[in-house]
């Protein structure tokens, strides 16, 4: 093992909730009532590029927080929305799962879809199980609800009428293709694709908020358990926000940590070079940056109303709520624009909250986290199997406050690029950062990265938090020689036994 790892630093602000009992973990179980503590509901909400220096203007986030667990050293598989979301939903790592993009040959929906990847995710594990289950807002880069794939229409095999494609694992489908601008979007409700227009009772995320509460009431009633997922375009450019929330933070700029406009130490080929940013630039980063936090008010709005609903429903003390980002977002740091797909903490270290039965109260872990462990934790909430071939492990030891006896160390990002394609709503923009393909290890310390052309990175977060000084060159052999065995076992992992093990190197 690398000797880099500080101590754990727990942190509790309140007295702490018992465990849930244990539920047996087998597929195909009777489906118990909304009330059985055994197996609580699930409400996860899924935003897009939202960077943890928003959630300080989220109160209901920030309540979630006092509430249950925050998960600080949680990275994503991918810097980006496609491989990040094939990530969740499956358990897997880019690659096993083979999505490196959000289109083309290595990514996006057609190819999850035509891989045969939506036939086992947490959607159809929990379905099993007997829960009740919704997906709503944004699924995959490239699907559209009335769209086609191999020539088809996608509900070939599904919708009677011809409409639109639905994943199996789903009860309730409410999904829209193009809904960035949160205005004129088509939405695929249980096949029949449904327009919205510019009207202020349009806007996205207040739409699937009231179509998720509407799931909550009617599952409840129904005295069955449920998973809602509300998976929200915002704050993803254009960052438009609710119409009610156009005004807020007057005068908001960006922050300006050490890493704003600041190159590190010996970066990388794609990055050396830049420019200081202009004046024009930053007012730009300013101004995206208050639109940002703007569009997330709708988002915690959401939060509150679905508390509420869950309240009045009388499920709330057996539901569990979980709260996350797809990837992070950066905004002037490191001289960048705008951007994404970067191995830096802006942009894989992003929130990650839950709060509900068994979970203990105003904890911070620093355990390294990762997205791949979403799917294998719900499905041990709900009794449910989890297949061997997943990479990621349950989080559910760590949710009562309890310290592991061991954990892994580090969690794997892999990243494809440059990104080229025209088509992708996540195309960098000139300056905003497009790097070539890497593959990173990130613990609670340090970050190493490989880039394929041979370059290397290192960063010791516990000394340079901002990640400006990078190390990678003057580390001792032997250390240099296990971080790049870490990385090649965790590169080659399938499974999550393999994966465990190269990760607690």
């Amino acid at each position: 093992m690398i000797p880099l790892t500080r101590g754990r630093r727990w942190a509790v602000a309140a007295v702490l909730l018992p465990l849930v009992a244990a539920a047996a973990c087998t597929g195909g179980a009777s489906a118990p009532s909304a009330s059985d503590p055994g197996r609580p509901n699930i409400v996860f909400v899924l935003t897009d590029d939202l960077a943890i220096n928003l959630v300080q203007y989220m109160p209901h986030v920030r309540a979630l927080e006092h509430a249950g667990v925050s998960f600080t050293n949680y990275t994503v598989t991918d810097s980006l929305c496609c491989p990040s979301r094939s990530s969740i939903f499956t358990g897997r790592f880019p690659h096993d799962t083979g999505v490196f993009t959000n289109g083309g040959d290595e990514g996006g929906f057609n190819l999850f879809h035509t891989k045969g990847e939506e036939s086992d995710t947490f959607a159809t594990s929990l379905q099993r199980a007997g829960y009740r289950t919704a997906m709503m807002g944004k699924y995959l880069n490239g699907y559209e609800p009335a769209g086609k794939v191999a020539g088809k229409k996608r509900d070939a095999q599904q919708s009677p009428t011809g409409a639109g494609f639905v994943p199996p694992g789903w009860d309730e489908w409410d999904v829209a293709g193009n809904g960035y601008g949160e205005f004129n979007y088509d939405l695929n409700e249980n096949h029949a694709v449904k327009h919205y227009g510019k009207s202020d009772t349009d806007y996205l995320t207040d739409v699937v908020s009231g179509k998720a509460s509407a799931f909550i009431t009617a599952s409840a009633s129904a005295h069955e358990p449920f998973l809602v997922e509300v998976a929200t375009f915002a704050p993803h450019g254009p960052y438009t926000p609710a119409p009610r929330d156009a005004g807020a933070f007057p005068g908001l700029t960006a922050p300006r940590t050490p890493a704003f406009d600041t190159l590190p130490s010996d970066p990388p080929a794609w990055l050396a070079g830049r420019q200081p940013l202009t004046q024009k630039e930053m007012q730009t980063i300013d101004t995206d940056f208050r639109k940002r936090a703007q569009a997330v008010q709708a988002v915690d709005t959401m939060i509150g109303d679905l508390q509420a609903t869950l309240d009045k429903a009388g499920v709330a003390k057996n539901t569990v709520v979980v709260f996350s980002s797809d990837n992070g977002y950066h905004m002037g740091e490191h001289r960048l624009n705008p951007g994404k797909m970067t191995a830096f903490d802006t942009d894989v270290n992003v929130p990650l909250v839950m709060a509900g039965p068994g979970i203990a109260a105003g904890v911070k872990l620093d355990e390294p986290a990762e997205n791949i462990d979403l799917r294998p934790t719900f499905e041990s909430l709900a009794g449910a199997a989890t297949p061997a071939t997943v990479d990621g492990r349950s989080l559910r030891p760590l949710l009562g406050g309890d310290r592991p006896a061991s954990w892994r160390q580090v969690a794997l990002v892999e990243h494809h690029g440059p990104d080229n394609d025209a088509a992708d709503p996540d195309l960098p923009a000139p300056n905003s950062g497009n790097p070539t393909t890497y593959s990173a290890i990130r613990s609670a310390d340090y970050t190493y990265v490989e880039y394929a052309g041979g370059t290397k990175e290192y960063y010791d977060r516990t000394k340079d938090p901002d990640e400006l000084h990078n190390t990678a060159t003057t580390l001792p052999a032997d250390t240099q020689s296990k971080l790049h065995a870490t990385l090649q076992a965790m590169v080659a992992c399938q499974g999550q036994d393999s994966c465990w093990s190269a990760a607690g190197r």
